[in-house]
């Protein structure tokens, strides 16, 4: 309730912005590596595609299990200022937006990436507290969901291409 109109405006501009932004981020990468025929670069944008797709599905997977009833529903003294149209845990915009920002930052690993695509990710998960849709405990298991799936893939992908491009060394006895 001590919300200003300005403060709502730009906070709903933020949340409205985490789903463009984390499919974005990574078709952008694979765009890129697919143009300019460079194989690393279509591997960091698959592997952010894949990041956020894992989030989402977690995410989601945990929302229908836990059925966790918005804070504007539960509590009318709070007055919401966006939308939630699923349940409430974990925050699904939150953790779009950390695997989105973590895996960009694995990928693209300097201080001038990380620290423009974490406070965007930060910023994602306070406005959806600010507008009253979400819970802290929602945004932090969102923040983790985010930057757990991106680390996973990550060391996913490593394992896989390691492996795969490991040579097969013959010994005879």
């Amino acid at each position: 309730n001590n919300r200003t109109h300005d403060g709502t405006k730009f906070y709903q501009g933020i949340s409205n912005t985490t789903q463009t932004v984390a499919t974005l981020i990574p078709i952008s990468v694979l765009a890129t590596g697919v143009i300019s025929n460079d194989k690393s670069t279509i591997k960091k944008g698959l592997y952010m595609v894949e990041s956020v797709a894992g989030a989402t599905f977690i995410s989601y997977g945990l929302k229908y299990s836990f059925k966790r009833t918005r804070p504007f529903i539960k509590n009318p003294d709070i007055i919401a200022a966006g939308n939630g149209g699923s349940p409430s845990f974990p925050s699904g915009h939150t953790s779009i937006a950390f695997a989105a920002a973590t895996s960009l930052t694995l990928a693209y690993p300097k201080w001038y990436v990380a620290v423009p695509a974490f406070a965007w990710a930060a910023t994602v998960g306070y406005s959806r507290m600010y507008l009253g849709v979400h819970y802290p405990s929602d945004v932090a298991v969102g923040a983790f969901i985010g930057v757990g799936s991106a680390w996973l893939m990550h060391k996913a992908n490593k394992w896989l291409f390691e492996k795969k491009n490991k040579p097969v060394v013959l010994t005879q006895y």
